[in-house]
Parts: structure tokens; C-alpha cells; sequence
């Protein structure tokens, strides 16, 4: 069946044209897929999907993202970075699947804007696409996500009615109108590092920009996998939001916004 997909003239001159033409045919095309942007499930037969070719030195990845967080086009990185791309794309190294665990888990993050004590305020929700465990245990010792994020300083939340404190030393990082990373204090009191870093910058609607700017703050809630999903309505993200605090799985906190 013909995907909706859409292949730039770049990644068309870079693959061939038989390449791309068996892409928009669906032969070689998943149905579905893992958004290499937002890292949240896509559907090539259901909604407009761009293919992202990412180039290294000696290796190249044809990766898919929904068009309303990428458009189709060639991403040129460095060898090690492709490498951690493709880890955090399929659970797999690009050089043999035995080099890391198959299945690894990602954060998939959605921004949205979310009704506050009368204000709409703008808020990134981040949900594992699998269990996280504790650094340096076994991967089947349980969901540690939630436990791990409370220890950072992460509030749990058994209602959206109020808005969760400040989280002091983290903030969100957002250059050219666009999402690039969250960032956590760095060790010994050294630079901020990225907690979670978008392969390519996450586009955000106009009015999820403008209320970051005037409130300078970015609410991040977070739940277990499984828990919220992938919502294509700001009401129908926050119905799941109130379902998982209701049934306490879900942890917030407030932001400071870094750039504009």
C-alpha cells in the first residue's frame, strides 16, 4: 500500500530514485514506526510521515518522524553520534545488534499546552517507550523512572488544580522558537548537561512559544511507560494526565525557560 510519505529532493539525490520510489510505493517503508524527533509511534499509512537520512562518516540510516515534527532531510553528524542515534532509534548499534540490549528504552516527549488555575501554561509531558531501570541493575528489576526522578527532586502529582514548584538548577532549552533540549545541573556544580536532547530540535506551536515567554517557565510532567500515550489533542492529553495523577503515576515540576 502507497505510504504517505514524503522524500525530500536531498535525501532523493542521496538514496536514487528506485530507492525512493520503492519507499513511496511501501515496499521497503515500516507501517509503523518510532518518530525519530519526538520518539512517539507514527503511522505512515494514517498520517504524513518524512524520511530523515542521517550521515556519518562511514554510515547512513534512513530514519522516519511525523511531518509535524520534522520535514524530510539530511541530517549530517559524526560517526559516534550516529551510532547513539541508532541506539536510541531501534535499541540496536548500527554494527551488529550484540552491542547493546535490543529493546532500549527512549524518552518520547510531547509539548502541549495545559489549563492551570485559569491559565493555559505550556508544558512538556516525557513518557519511556519502556521500563527504566536504576543505573547498573539488571533491565528486568522493575520501573525505576518515577523512584529515579522523585531522588532529582521531581514532585508527585494527585491533581493538575495547582501549579508543582520550581526544580532548581534544571530548565528547558529553547533556541530559534524551537525545542532543543531539558537540562539538569551538571556534577560538582559544573556546566548544566542534557537530561534528555532532541536529535533535531522539536518544532512547537506558536501559542506553546508565546506562553513559555511570557511565563519564562515550562511545566515537565512525567509518568511510566504505558501510562499517558501518544494524544492528538491537547484535551485528550490532559484527560490523561488527570487519569494518571488520579491513579498516582505521575510527577512534575517547573521549569525556567532558557532562550526564546
Amino acid at each position: 500500500m502507497p505510504r504517505m510519505l514524503d522524500v525530500s529532493d536531498d535525501v532523493r539525490a542521496e538514496i536514487g530514485d528506485e530507492e525512493a520510489d520503492r519507499l513511496l510505493a511501501g515496499e521497503n517503508t515500516p507501517g509503523s514506526y518510532d518518530c525519530t524527533s519526538c520518539r512517539t509511534p507514527g503511522d505512515s499509512e494514517q498520517e504524513r510521515t518524512s524520511t530523515v537520512l542521517f550521515i556519518g562518516d562511514e554510515t547512513a540510516v534512513l530514519a522516519f518522524a511525523h511531518a509535524t515534527c520534522l520535514p524530510s532531510q539530511i541530517v549530517t553528524v559524526s560517526e559516534e553520534q550516529l551510532q547513539g542515534a541508532v541506539r536510541s532509534i531501534t535499541g540496536e548499534d548500527a554494527q551488529g545488534p550484540g552491542d547493546t540490549a535490543p529493546g532500549q528504552a527512549v524518552l518520547g516527549v510531547t509539548s502541549g499546552l495545559v489549563l492551570i488555575e485559569g491559565e493555559l501554561r505550556p508544558a512538556l509531558v516525557v513518557e519511556p517507550t519502556g521500563p527504566i531501570a536504576r543505573p547498573g541493575t539488571a533491565t528486568d528489576s522493575g520501573d525505576e523512572f518515577l523512584p529515579l526522578l522523585i531522588e532529582q527532586g521531581f514532585m508527585p502529582v494527585v491533581s493538575l488544580d495547582g501549579l508543582p514548584p520550581v526544580l532548581h538548577g534544571w530548565s528547558v532549552l529553547l533556541a530559534m522558537g524551537r525545542l532543543h533540549a531539558v537540562l539538569q545541573p551538571g556534577t560538582a556544580g559544573g556546566s548544566p548537561v542534557a537530561w534528555w536532547q532532541a536529535h533535531q530540535p522539536l518544532q512547537v506551536t506558536e501559542a506553546w512559544r508565546a506562553a513559555a515567554n511570557k511565563t519564562q517557565s515550562v511545566l515537565l510532567f512525567a509518568a511510566p511507560a504505558g501510562s499517558i500515550g501518544r494524544q492528538p489533542r491537547e484535551d485528550l492529553l490532559r484527560d490523561a494526565l488527570d487519569r494518571t495523577a488520579a491513579r498516582g503515576q505521575l510527577v512534575a515540576s517547573m521549569m525556567p525557560l532558557a532562550g526564546t
